[in-house]
């Protein structure tokens, strides 16, 4: 989403975070024929994601290194399908784009890793159409990130499992 975020700010004129937030709420539109449902980590994951990057982006350099930026690469991918487990496990409601994910999931019977994945590679290639950077840190994640999720939120999902019927 960010590729997608980058290329609607360029041709926009306003900042990459906060054209996160406007696309996280756009995207609200697309849960409707899913059947999927917000909740409020939904609008939290909307105003606090992009609002946080917006300002990590003002206060931080960047990372000088190939081998300190694929760490840190690799290290945020991990951290952001642990997150992703973590808030969707805790049915507070997903974000916008774990929304999709578990919305195709749910209605189509897609695997997560593949609704993950076709989800990222749809916007990143709208993004990059619409002149967002990408570069192999941003395929790492679009590969990435749905088989990481699909691991992460069955094993941090709050709700017991439903025993075996004999």
């Amino acid at each position: 989403m960010d590729v997608l975020a980058e290329g609607v700010s360029a041709r926009t004129g306003v900042g990459v975070g906060w054209v996160t937030n406007l696309i996280g709420f756009a995207v609200l539109l697309v849960w409707i024929p899913l059947r999927q449902r917000p909740g409020v980590g939904t609008v939290a994951n909307i105003l606090v994601v992009g609002s946080a990057m917006q300002g990590v982006l003002d206060l931080t350099p960047p990372v000088e290194g190939i081998l300190w930026q694929l760490t840190v690469c690799l290290v945020g991918i991990g951290l952001v399908a642990v997150a992703s487990g973590l808030y969707i496990g805790a049915h507070f409601g997903p974000g916008p784009r774990d929304g999709l994910m578990t919305g195709i999931h749910h209605r189509w019977g897609w695997p997560l890793f593949l609704a993950r994945g076709g989800v990222e590679l749809t916007v990143l290639t709208l993004g990059w159409a619409l002149g967002g950077t990408v570069g192999v840190g941003t395929v790492m994640f679009a590969v990435l990130i749905g088989p990481l999720v699909h691991i992460a939120m069955p094993l941090l999902d709050t709700r017991p499992a439903t025993p075996a019927r004999a």
